[in-house]
């Protein structure tokens, strides 16, 4: 009888010999039952065809396909675990409902506190100049500071690409953006839980407090939906203000 070289595991095709036992007289060393590496399952004699199992090494029983399989799946489980663990939460000690209070300066060199806008309805908008994006929205956020501005609206831009002065004004210029632009940090990101998409919208009412956000584009009319909200809050106290006053000093 022709004994085989290679004997495959037929539930999932994984190679069971690929250098068999021998014995003395130099043929190979054949057994009952043998337990797949890859999948796990016991097979015996008779689920092979000419009922003898030649059993492989612990390497060779492998399939190499899944082997590559289960080093991407780890490669990935690693770089996200990693990546989410980097990720910073919301501010020690701050409501969650708290927008935190930050200080930057704007392209004049002038510095704009957020808590000095309370009364208004902020929308604080997290952009880049390169930012696909935010280069379709930032015209619908032009549109929007002049339909509610005079109803208590003030849109706030956060610059978080890391251009230089001329490249944000010019992109002002060319978009006619009719509201300050800030120059961002990253500590105040942070204070915002990492942004992370751009663009990212928080929609701050009278009171200080953050009452919708929006991460990535949507429309005209999402945005203008959550406006809305942020304008129908009432005056409040808030200790917003206190709550992260660290987010004004960290680098870019």
């Amino acid at each position: 009888m022709k004994i085989e070289e290679f004997q495959f595991c037929p539930k999932c095709g994984a190679a069971l010999n690929q250098g068999a036992s021998t014995m003395p007289d130099g043929a190979p060393h054949p057994v009952s039952a043998v337990t797949c590496g890859a999948c796990g399952t016991t097979l015996q004699a008779s689920d092979f065809a000419g009922g003898a199992v030649y059993p492989a090494s612990a390497r060779g029983n492998r399939n190499p396909m899944a082997l590559v399989v289960v080093a991407v799946v780890a490669a990935a489980m690693l770089y996200f675990g990693m990546h989410m663990s980097r990720r910073p939460g919301p501010p020690s000690g701050a409501k969650s409902s708290d927008a935190p209070d930050f200080t930057l300066e704007s392209l004049d060199g002038k510095n704009m506190r957020l808590s000095d806008l309370r009364g208004k309805a902020v929308l604080l908008n997290f952009w880049a100049t390169w930012c696909g994006p935010c280069k379709i929205e930032t015209p619908w956020l032009v549109e929007l500071q002049n339909q509610y501005g005079h109803d208590g609206l003030q849109v706030v831009g956060v610059e978080m690409g890391d251009d230089g002065k001329d490249e944000i004004s010019k992109f002002m210029k060319d978009m006619g953006v009719n509201y300050p632009v800030l120059i961002g940090k990253e500590a105040v990101g942070e204070a915002y839980g990492g942004v992370p998409a751009l663009p990212e919208t928080f929609f701050i009412g009278r009171d200080g407090k953050i009452v919708d956000k929006i991460i990535g584009l949507k429309g005209k009319g999402d945005i203008e939906d959550s406006i809305k909200k942020a304008l129908d809050t009432p005056v409040g106290n808030s200790s917003a203000a206190a709550a992260t006053a660290s987010a004004t000093d960290g680098p870019k």
